[in-house]
């Protein structure tokens, strides 16, 4: 499992801060109590957006609870846009740092993961060359445009924009002479998923965001980090009714078989 320590002592439950910014963005901060151990664990910044009624922010939870558990120490900040369905939403991970202010900086995401494919343009400055990005196909076009006062980016435009977002990137980090190079001068790989490609439990689609989490984790960087079995449990542990159907659907977006 990735992100062993050694001679871990790790206190029962952990601190959870929470605030309130003058913006109104709730900032809540896990903090482990670990103590004589070997932290053994490269610092991993995942950036999350899309749009309220998609489980986003219940995305970062589950991420946050299984790295609590698996002794990864994790700076969860969510903020909500407009408080509906269809506001923006985003939230921010910090793995691996026993201390990190809560904004990922420009350039600085190993991971973005976007639930709609207009909001991943939100995200795209904090993709650092050679990041990952998950992205699940979802439409929904904002007032403006179904006003048709705007019109809506073709999936092509975007995908286009993420490989352009890689390559200014890159001349940026050549430019400031730091080692760290992107891959081939492009934004790292992108995980396109279909929504119209949800595999059936029982006869209906499975949760969406329980199969973007499970991509996440088995198709990227993030499962250096954290052990996939391991996200499994909490996610089945979260909730008692639909337990079995949302642990499939994580399996399926891990790419393995349904371990029930």
């Amino acid at each position: 499992m990735s992100g062993k320590v050694a001679n871990q002592q790790i206190g029962k439950s952990a601190n959870r801060k929470s605030q309130t910014t003058e913006h109104g963005t709730r900032i809540t901060d896990y903090a482990l109590r670990i103590t004589n151990y070997e932290l053994r664990i490269t610092p991993y910044d995942v950036f999350l957006v899309g749009v309220g009624g998609q489980g986003v922010l219940t995305i970062g939870d589950l991420i946050a609870e299984a790295a609590l558990r698996q002794g990864v120490p994790v700076s969860f900040y969510p903020t909500k846009g407009m408080a509906q369905r269809g506001g923006f939403v985003k939230a921010q991970l910090r793995l691996g740092r026993q201390a990190a202010g809560p904004a990922i900086p420009e350039r600085g995401a190993d991971l973005l993961v976007s639930m709609e494919v207009s909001e991943t343009l939100k995200g795209l400055r904090f993709i650092k060359p050679g990041g990952e990005v998950v992205l699940f196909g979802y439409v929904w076009p904002p007032t403006a445009v179904m006003l048709g006062k705007a019109p809506y980016p073709a999936l092509e435009q975007v995908l286009e924009q993420v490989e352009e977002a890689g390559r200014q990137g890159d001349k940026e980090t050549r430019r400031h002479g730091d080692k760290e190079q992107g891959s081939g001068g492009a934004g790292g790989r992108v995980c396109y998923l279909e929504p119209e490609g949800l595999p059936l439990y029982e006869g209906g689609a499975v949760p969406a965001n329980m199969f973007v989490l499970g991509a996440a984790v088995g198709r990227t960087g993030l499962g250096r980090v954290l052990d996939p079995a391991g996200v499994a449990e909490v996610v089945r542990g979260r909730w008692k009714r639909g337990a079995e159907r949302n642990v499939f659907a994580f399996w399926a977006g891990v790419g393995g078989e349904h371990h029930g």
